[in-house]
């Protein structure tokens, strides 16, 4: 049994992914995966669109200061590594001619006041 003492606390990172998570289920998303591993990388979270027509690909970017946007992190390197860990999930889960959109929420957390949440949809486009 684990004793409350001596959890971790969350990180910034999975404080991020979980109110990203609640935000998309408050605008009517289905969060399909969280975490999604293998060994090229992670994919946040995989959503559904509110009508259940797209499969999202969500990245989620946290930090605790407006100065430097989180969002400004998803660079071109990251936007390749997810489109690749997309194709994959796509063979793999048999989504073939599901549009497959890729989304950024950037969550910044501000001491003794809620997140700020900015849902970027469509955020980059895939190379393939």
């Amino acid at each position: 049994m684990l004793n409350w003492l001596t959890r971790k606390p969350k990180t910034l990172g999975q404080r991020g992914e979980d109110a990203a998570a609640a935000l998309l289920r408050q605008t009517g998303y289905r969060v399909l995966a969280r975490n999604l591993r293998n060994r090229f990388g992670e994919i946040d979270l995989v959503a559904e669109t509110p009508d259940g027509k797209a499969i999202v690909i969500v990245e989620v970017k946290a930090g605790s200061s407006d100065r430097v946007p989180p969002e400004v992190h998803v660079n071109r390197a990251k936007q390749k590594k997810l489109a690749a860990l997309a194709a994959q999930l796509v063979r793999r889960h048999k989504l073939r001619g599901r549009p497959i959109r890729f989304d950024v929420v950037a969550v910044v957390f501000h001491e003794g006041e809620p997140p700020t949440l900015r849902h970027h949809r469509g955020a980059f486009e895939s190379p393939w």
